[in-house]
């Protein structure tokens, strides 16, 4: 089966395409690193030719709301009308659990745009969404950090591996449009001060951390906001085992 992945040189896009690959599929990269822009739209029609899925792994580090709308916005746009000259037949959206619950996140308010368009679109879709990666604690702690020092929310996540997440994007990818998809989670809550720790422990850091609601983060997050829900799809690997591979 011919499949595109956007975002294909990206954390999840690049474990996708090697899922994909591994399981025997002709996969069409497409990145703007590769001569494909998602913003513009070129390169779009010819690598999507003979294309019949198209996995969309598209992220966004806008801080600004109408920025991050603006972005995902104008690249899904680009994509599925590109996908409907072309012919898909599927396209499948990796989402963020809880992000219809939360008001005032630039980059949730992105996606939720993202979700708006491909559910209005003629390209039959899935839309997939999954909790926070094992590596968001100490990515979101890198943000804030200065001198040694980093704030941090107390956020409760159900973390799941990114090698996961490609597994279950490449399989729902070659199966039939499902519309919006279970929740996809790790199999632990686990909260983000203690992960971030624990992260920097095992990668030999030394950052001090400092928990608060004061950062980028605010208290619209707290509690069970970002767990999955009844019914979620469980991934197998552990945050303990990802930590593992991190020492």
């Amino acid at each position: 089966m011919r499949i595109a992945v956007a975002a294909a040189t990206g954390n999840i896009g690049k474990l996708t395409v090697a899922a994909l690959e591994r399981d025997g599929h002709d996969v069409v990269p497409v990145s703007r690193s590769l001569g494909v822009d998602l913003l513009t739209g070129e390169g779009l029609d010819k690598a999507l030719d003979g294309v019949e899925a198209v996995v969309d792994a598209i992220s966004s580090n806008a801080v600004d709301r109408d920025e991050s709308v603006a972005y995902f916005g104008t690249t899904t746009r680009n994509l599925l009308a590109a996908e409907e000259r072309a012919g898909v037949r599927h396209h499948v959206l990796l989402s963020i659990i809880g992000i219809h619950k939360v008001e005032g996140n630039a980059h949730y308010a992105g996606k939720r745009e993202q979700e708006r368009l491909v559910s209005a679109g003629s390209v039959p879709w899935t839309i997939v969404p999954v909790a926070q990666f094992h590596d968001f604690a100490a990515m979101v702690a890198g943000w804030a950090e200065q001198d040694g020092v980093a704030t941090i929310a107390p956020l409760l996540v159900q973390p799941i591996a990114p090698a996961d997440v490609a597994d279950v994007l490449a399989e729902i990818a070659v199966g039939r449009p499902q519309g919006r998809y279970t929740d996809v989670a790790g199999p632990e809550p686990q909260d983000l001060v203690d992960m971030a720790r624990r992260t920097f422990a095992a990668r030999g850091g030394t950052v001090k951390l400092v928990p608060t609601w004061s950062g980028i983060f605010g208290t619209a997050m707290a509690g069970e906001v970002l767990l999955p829900g009844e019914g979620a799809r469980i991934a197998p690997t552990t945050f303990d085992e990802w930590l593992a591979t991190q020492q």
